[in-house]
């Protein structure tokens, strides 16, 4: 359904699941374990898998902070994105990538769920992409110092809301990892 015709194929989306990002995350070990039961599916199924890698002045490139968590190994052959915005495509070589594998639609897990997942979510979206969150393969931590809301609730929102996303020639949509289908439809 995405509006890139030429695009047929599904990629994977692990963003910012980084040491200085998820430490101290809502459910961070259920979370990665999910992330890697799709990066496993992926890989069987030679779906192409994508990382996102943000660095910043408190997250600096090459810091241990900045380094994937142990949990999880990116292939050789694996793309990598560097960023330094929360929108995942913005000033980056995330839409080279796709457009190099034929991707038009997106399976989108990481951290962190209020920031740079949303904001990837929507730019992917807006984009033409489908773009599919799993909803127990994304994470945020606790910000409720700042009136924000308990991070549990933060998922559930972001789930909530992602499920019934649609616009015309594209289609969001939220499943568990145990529903991803990495063919056409999800």
């Amino acid at each position: 359904m995405t509006t890139l015709p030429e695009r047929p194929n599904t990629a994977l989306l692990v963003i910012d699941v980084q040491n200085g990002v998820v430490a101290g995350t809502h459910n961070r070990d259920g979370v990665i374990a999910n992330i890697n039961t799709l990066l496993g599916r992926a890989r069987a199924e030679g779906v192409p898998v994508v990382w996102v890698q943000h660095s910043d002045e408190s997250l600096p490139q090459g810091s241990d902070g900045w380094q994937v968590v142990p949990e999880l190994f990116r292939e050789d052959g694996e793309a990598l994105v560097h960023k330094r915005y929360g929108d995942s495509f913005e000033d980056t070589e995330l839409e080279t990538v796709l457009a190099e594998r034929g991707v038009g639609r997106l399976i989108v897990t990481g951290a962190q769920t209020d920031a740079c997942i949303r904001s990837t979510l929507h730019g992917a979206f807006v984009r033409g992409y489908d773009t599919t969150l799993v909803g127990d393969a994304h994470t945020t931590e606790d910000l409720t110092a700042y009136g924000a809301p308990p991070p549990e609730q933060v998922v559930a929102h972001t789930n909530l809301y992602w499920g019934f996303q649609k616009a015309p020639g594209r289609q969001g949509g939220t499943v568990e990892t145990a529903e991803v289908r990495f063919g056409p439809t999800n």
